[in-house]
């Protein structure tokens, strides 16, 4: 018969508690106030221990002259990748105080990525396209997620447990994060909707420009320019 130390040893211990018997899942539900989906939101949760693991790498894309995802939520230390798939260079610029940078007019992905090693928001520009628009959400929180079209956040594999939720999503008000208060995710997991009061997209950002003709010839032009 073995004994209860070695049924209880410290391998034991340590297994069950990076591995809990019960894993729940949370989704939050995201909406304004007329029932339309928000997507593009972050959530964030601190709560009972066993740390997940997040990618130490994520991609920040161009795409359509857009930033693809239009918001990108990250752990602080993450290393971001800001790949060009659109056939025109473009200059990928932050002033925000979370991080400081200028990637000069590139085609294809910059040979380094940028290290993210300070929570907040980082919003990005590019000098050449004046329309395009992206945000980074850089958190200490180990647990996060973005909502998608429909405006649902799906986490899961967590301890079932209290969290502290924290929201945010770039039209809120002065672009400040919200406390989403403490929600308790039972073993049988937990749907939670949330109600998000938007501030109207800025009028100060010209449209994206609709493709024609004439700018594929002028793109295609500057492109052999350049070469």
């Amino acid at each position: 018969m073995a004994s209860l130390a070695h049924l209880f040893s410290p391998v034991a211990v340590l297994l069950a508690l990076a591995f809990p018997a019960s894993a729940a899942t949370l989704e939050v539900l995201m909406h304004q106030a007329d029932g339309s989906p928000v997507a593009d939101a972050v959530v964030t949760l601190q709560g009972p221990a066993g740390q997940p693991t997040w990618a130490p790498k994520a991609d920040m894309d161009q795409r359509g002259q857009r930033f693809a995802p239009h918001v990108l939520a990250v752990h602080t230390g993450t290393q971001v990748r800001f790949p060009n798939s659109d056939n025109i260079r473009h200059q990928v610029y932050s002033f925000s105080t979370a991080k400081r940078f200028e990637l000069r007019l590139y085609e294809g992905t910059p040979a380094a990525p940028l290290l993210f090693d300070k929570p907040g928001v980082v919003v990005l520009g590019c000098n050449i396209h004046d329309w395009m628009l992206g945000y980074i959400y850089v958190t200490d929180d180990p647990r996060f997620g973005v909502s998608d079209a429909q405006g649902r956040v799906r986490l899961e594999q967590l301890p079932p447990g209290d969290y502290h939720a924290t929201l945010w999503h770039p039209q809120l008000a002065d672009m400040q994060p919200l406390d989403g208060g403490i929600l308790h995710v039972p073993a049988a997991g937990l749907s939670h909707p949330v109600v998000l009061s938007l501030q109207p997209p800025s009028a100060d950002l010209p449209p994206t420009p609709t493709p024609s003709a004439f700018g594929d010839a002028f793109n295609r032009a500057a492109r052999e320019t350049a070469q």
